[in-house]
């Protein structure tokens, strides 16, 4: 069963930047939405970001003018810029996608990429 793999976790500095990846692990038909989630210890996971294969974008308020979302809609891959890093911004990321099949919605998840900030 194909399954999202997230990349470019680890541990950086307030203020510094990490990149995150995700792509699926086989082959996959198109996928409509793709986004990152984000699960904090104690807390439930939260939208981070959203694409659409169209480009159209959304992001929660907490990480607009830090953090980039984009996609190679060809390769069913999705990336996350993150600049300005706090320390609130630690958290479990994970990646999601939205495929369409007729007139239902089938939801990918990966396993998830630590992104601690901390001095």
């Amino acid at each position: 069963q194909v399954q999202l793999v997230e990349s470019g976790g680890g541990l950086v500095q307030p203020g510094g930047s990490l990149r995150l990846s995700c792509a699926p692990s086989g082959s996959i038909f198109s996928l409509n939405v793709m986004g990152w989630y984000r699960q904090a210890p104690g807390k439930q996971r939260d939208l981070v970001a959203t694409i659409t294969n169209g480009g159209s974008t959304n992001y929660t308020d907490s990480v607009k003018g830090r953090f980039a979302i984009s996609r190679n809609t060809a390769k069913n891959t999705v990336y996350l810029q993150m600049d300005s890093l706090k320390p609130e911004d630690t958290a479990v990321y994970y990646c999601n996608a939205l495929q369409l099949r007729g007139l239902s919605v089938h939801t990918y998840w990966g396993q998830g990429t630590q992104v601690t900030v901390s001095s």
